[in-house]
């Protein structure tokens, strides 16, 4: 096979290999960010149990005072019953007693609901806790599990850039420019195999001419279709061989 080919296609897996590494670090450090997302949406959570658990005490707060005022009330009504001799105004007092009495019942009752839904408000926020406690133990040893993961993925990233640079420095310039060129637009697929007499970047089938032309690989042969350099591939027979 032609040497700036072999050159080309030894490129070209290089390539190909360098852009797999950041989707391969991304694809890791989604891992991670699942359980941060979760952990964070727990401590969303939890602040809001808080808050909620912060109204239902401060309406049990007004409540408390609106018994203690209607308790001052009923002592005021009390003693006056004791002062009034006039039976309008004791039936009033009385209707003002029955009134107050039922408003503390309904405070009671009201006081006596908050205190239920703040105990299970408190059971649903350890409940949260302790779920965002594992989350967070979790994360940590999925952060060492992937740290390290990208770790050897950076070393095999820069084994792969140390074997390209050693390519390069022995590489035809004007082959380079003529590779990079297509690269351009071609990405990855700059330099592809043939297969079942086809290009494997535009999957177009090619003419017997530029077929036997790939087969020899005593030269560089672009597909005539999309431009893209062709190669042999292993399942291909050569022409030497038929």
């Amino acid at each position: 096979m032609n040497k700036y080919l072999q050159d080309l296609i030894a490129l070209s897996k290089f390539d190909t290999s360098i852009s797999q590494f950041d989707p391969k670090i991304e694809n890791q450090k989604a891992k991670l960010a699942v359980f941060v997302e979760t952990a964070e949406a727990l401590k969303v959570s939890i602040n809001s149990v808080y808050l909620e658990i912060d109204e239902l005490k401060s309406k049990r707060t007004k409540n408390n005072i609106h018994l203690a005022e209607l308790k001052t009330k009923l002592d005021q009504i009390a003693k006056k019953n004791k002062e009034v001799t006039n039976e309008k105004e004791l039936k009033a007092l009385q209707l003002e007693e029955e009134i107050a009495k039922e408003q503390v019942s309904f405070a009671n009752e009201e006081i006596e609901r908050f205190d239920k839904l703040t105990v299970a408000k408190e059971e649903k926020l350890k409940e949260l806790q302790e779920k965002l406690k594992t989350e967070e133990e979790d994360i940590k040893e999925i952060k060492i599990a992937v740290d390290n993961e990208i770790e050897a993925i950076n070393k095999e990233r820069n084994l792969i850039y140390d074997k390209r640079n050693e390519l390069l420095d022995q590489f035809d310039k004007k082959i380079l420019t003529f590779y990079e060129k297509i690269k351009r637009w071609a990405k990855d697929t700059a330099v592809v195999p043939v297969k079942q007499q086809a290009c494997y970047g535009c999957f177009i089938k090619i003419n017997d001419k530029t077929y036997a032309e790939v087969l020899k690989g005593e030269e560089i042969v672009n597909c005539l279709h999309c431009g893209r350099i062709l190669y042999k591939g292993e399942e291909e027979t050569d022409v030497t061989e038929a």
